[in-house]
């Protein structure tokens, strides 16, 4: 049976209250992050609050976007292992979320989580469907993954870390869910002028090079590019720290 996201909720605040790191909790950043600004416009994101999964499914997994053409090959590039616990951070409609599934197998988790409820209810409906058992469906808000503390061995984004309306916020609730050591992967677009398409020049807030300088700012260092993708990148990353 998948936990609820409500109960999850609850085992979520039991593991706070029992943590020095719950001082300000998985879903409330300490004092100075609540002071950053948005760094990408509201519309960004909002019409994925209420959204319609099939629409979003056509177009997530459809044949020409990269990430589905060659999610096999991220999959394996992850080194994924029985047992591990991942988080899909932007699952979207559960692409990797499912994937992962079963690369961990029967003893890993995955957490799906993302913004739109819509997403997650799906999500979980997908696993009841194929009766798979591990996966948590999880709803964040703008600055947390609302994964408790050390929770996870590796956190994956695909086309997911230009959405961040508060990077900063965001990868610091991603830095305190992993474990020491944990990895987090990125794939995103390449941003470059003169070569990259007017939708992703104006879509997209932050190149490659950009997004190397936040992420190891906020505690990661950069280990390499698993795979070499075409009109993506994709970047594998360590905690510091702990």
């Amino acid at each position: 049976m998948i936990p609820s996201n409500r109960r999850f909720s609850r085992l979520l605040l039991a593991t706070l209250l029992l943590t020095p790191a719950g001082l300000w909790g998985a879903s409330t950043p300490a004092p100075s992050l609540l002071e950053e600004a948005p760094a990408v416009p509201p519309s960004m994101n909002r019409h994925y609050l209420d959204a319609d999964v099939e629409q979003w499914r056509d177009i997530f997994e459809s044949s020409g976007r990269e990430v589905f053409d060659r999610r096999f090959q991220v999959v394996e590039a992850l080194g994924l292992r029985d047992g591990m616990r991942v988080a899909d951070v932007g699952a979207g409609t559960g692409l990797y979320t499912m994937l992962f599934a079963r690369a961990v197998g029967s003893s890993g988790r995955v957490y799906a989580v993302d913004i739109s409820p819509s997403f997650i209810e799906a999500i979980e409906a997908r696993a009841a469907e194929f009766r798979v058992t591990n996966v948590v469906g999880i709803v964040n808000g703008e600055r947390s993954t609302e994964l408790p503390p050390g929770s996870v061995d590796l956190v994956f984004l695909s086309d997911t870390y230009h959405h961040f309306s508060y990077p900063r916020s965001m990868l610091a609730s991603i830095h305190m869910a992993l474990v020491p050591g944990g990895e987090l992967a990125i794939i995103d677009f390449r941003r470059i002028q003169g070569v990259s398409s007017p939708w992703v020049m104006g879509h997209v807030r932050a190149g490659r090079e950009e997004v190397i300088r936040e992420v190891e700012g906020a505690g990661f260092v950069l280990l390499d590019e698993p795979l070499e993708l075409r009109t993506n990148y994709f970047l594998r990353f360590r905690k510091l720290g702990d």
